[in-house]
C-alpha cells in the first residue's frame, strides 16, 4: 500500500527509521488539528455556547475511542495527560508515594526508560522503600521464571514496559499481572512501545495501570493516556491542581475535588492534540492494529536477514517478534553511523536512548536503533542496506 498520499513527510525523499521516538502524522491528524484552531477553537467543560459543546462533545468521543482501543471497562478510567512521561509520574507520585511504606518493595529491570525509573528513584527516597532488579537473560530478555525468583514477601508493585525501546522484548505482562495478583502485587506497565503496535486489552490482561503517547501512534507530540483501574484511580493524589478538577474550594483551604477523569486533568488540556489524537485511533482501526503488527514482524525479519549477511554488523535483538532492530558496526562510533546514514537520507537513533541503567547488562553505552512502523517498505530496507554495505562508512561520515 502506498502511503504517500496520507503523509507528507513520506514526500521529502526520507527515509524515517526513527519511529520508537514519535511517528508521522497523517493528513486526518494535521486537518483535525488545523480544523480545531480555524472552525472551534473554544475552551472546553467552561463555555455556555455552541462552539465550546462541539469541543464538549468531541473531547468526549475521543474518550470512548480510547477506552474502545485497549478495552477498558469505562471511559472514565481515561485520563488525557501530555505523555507517557506524565502518566507514569502522575501514577508514581500520586499514587505508590503514598501507597508504598518503609520497607515495602518496587520490582522493575534495568532495560526500564527513564520516564519509569526517574520518579521510583525520586519516591523511593522519600518514603524508604526500596527497588530492586528483576534479572534479564542472556538475551536481554524478561522470563516469568526471573519474574517468580525476583518476588519477595515486600513486592508491592511490579513496573516495568510491555515492550523495551531499545532491545525491544516483549514481557509477559498478561502472565505477570495473573501471577502478581494472587499475591497482592500491583502492576504498573508502560505501554509506550508496544499500544502503537500490537492488540492491548487492559481487561484480559488485567493490567492495573497502563500509560502511551499519542505521538507514537500517528498522533500530534503533547497528548498522552493514563488508563486506570476506576478502584485504583480514585485513589491518586493529583500532582497538578488547579482550574478544571475542583468541585468547590474556600477561603480557609476546604477543597473538593471533582469525579473521574476531571480530577486528574488541572487546567486546559491540549485539545487540538487530543482531537488529532482521536484521528489517529481511526486510522490504526481502519488499518487494523493486529495488520499493522503483522506487517512490522515480517519487514523486520526481511531487514535482519539482509543486516546479518554484512560484514562488522552486530545485532543486539534478531528475534525479537517487533519493528525495532537495535545494532553497532563494528570499529565506527554509534554517532558517526547515524552522522554517515544522514548524509544518505536516513534518520536511525543512537545512543543510550534513555535506558541508561541498561548498558551494565548490554555491555556498550551506545548503540544504533532502526525502528520501523507500518508505511516503512522494502524499498527502504534496501537502500538502508546498500548504505551500511560500505567500507568507507567511517570515512564518508567524518
Amino acid at each position: 500500500m502506498d502511503f504517500k498520499k496520507d503523509f507528507p513527510m513520506l514526500s521529502t525523499n526520507t527515509i524515517y527509521l526513527d519511529n520508537c521516538a514519535t511517528t508521522l502524522k497523517p493528513l486526518s491528524v494535521i486537518d483535525e488539528v488545523s480544523n480545531y484552531y480555524k472552525k472551534y477553537s473554544a475552551n472546553a467543560h467552561r463555555g455556555d455556547y455552541d462552539i465550546s459543546r462541539i469541543v464538549d462533545d468531541k473531547l468526549l468521543e475521543v474518550r470512548k475511542k480510547t477506552a474502545n482501543f485497549i478495552n477498558a471497562e469505562k471511559e472514565n478510567e481515561i485520563v488525557f495527560t501530555s505523555g507517557a512521561t506524565e502518566g507514569l509520574n502522575m501514577v508514581i507520585k500520586g499514587f505508590f508515594k503514598n501507597y508504598l511504606k518503609a520497607k515495602d518493595e518496587v520490582l522493575t529491570t534495568k532495560a526500564e526508560h527513564a520516564s519509569l525509573i526517574l520518579p521510583w528513584f525520586d519516591v523511593v527516597k522519600k518514603n524508604g522503600a526500596t527497588i530492586n532488579y528483576i534479572d534479564l537473560t542472556d538475551d536481554l530478555t524478561v522470563t516469568m521464571e526471573n519474574v517468580k525468583k525476583a518476588i519477595t514477601k515486600n513486592t508491592k508493585v511490579i513496573s516495568l514496559a510491555h515492550i523495551t525501546n531499545v532491545i525491544g522484548d516483549v514481557r509477559p505482562i498478561k502472565e505477570i499481572c495473573k501471577y502478581a495478583h494472587k499475591l497482592g502485587i500491583i502492576v504498573l506497565v508502560d505501554g509506550a512501545q508496544s499500544v502503537p503496535h500490537e492488540k492491548i486489552d487492559v481487561k484480559d490482561m488485567d493490567i492495573d495501570f497502563l500509560t502511551f503517547s499519542a505521538h507514537k501512534m500517528l498522533g500530534p507530540t503533547g497528548v498522552g493516556v493514563l488508563y486506570g483501574k476506576e478502584k485504583y484511580l480514585k485513589q491518586v493524589k493529583p500532582i497538578i491542581e488547579g482550574g478544571g478538577m475542583n468541585a468547590f474550594f474556600d477561603s480557609l483551604g476546604n477543597v473538593e475535588y471533582k469525579e473521574l477523569p476531571e480530577k486528574l486533568e488541572a487546567g486546559t488540556q491540549n485539545i487540538a492534540g487530543i482531537l488529532g489524537f482521536g484521528k489517529a485511533i481511526d486510522y490504526i482501526n481502519e488499518l487494523g492494529i493486529e495488520n499493522v503488527h503483522k506487517y512490522e514482524v515480517d519487514l523486520k525479519k526481511y531487514m535482519v536477514d539482509k543486516m546479518s549477511k554484512l560484514k562488522n554488523i552486530t545485532i543486539y535483538n534478531k528475534n525479537i517478534e517487533n519493528g525495532i532492530i537495535t545494532f553497532n558496526v563494528e570499529g565506527v562510533f554509534a554517532q558517526d553511523v547515524a552522522a554517515y546514514l544522514n548524509k544518505k537520507g536516513i534518520c536511525v537513533r543512537v545512543g543510550n536512548h534513555c535506558a541508561k541503567i541498561l548498558s551494565e547488562v548490554l555491555g556498550v553505552k551506545n548503540t544504533c536503533r532502526a525502528s520501523i512502523y507500518f508505511y516503512n517498505t522494502k524499498e527502504e530496507v534496501d537502500e538502508f542496506i546498500e548504505a551500511l554495505d560500505n567500507d568507507n562508512m567511517l570515512y564518508d561520515a567524518l
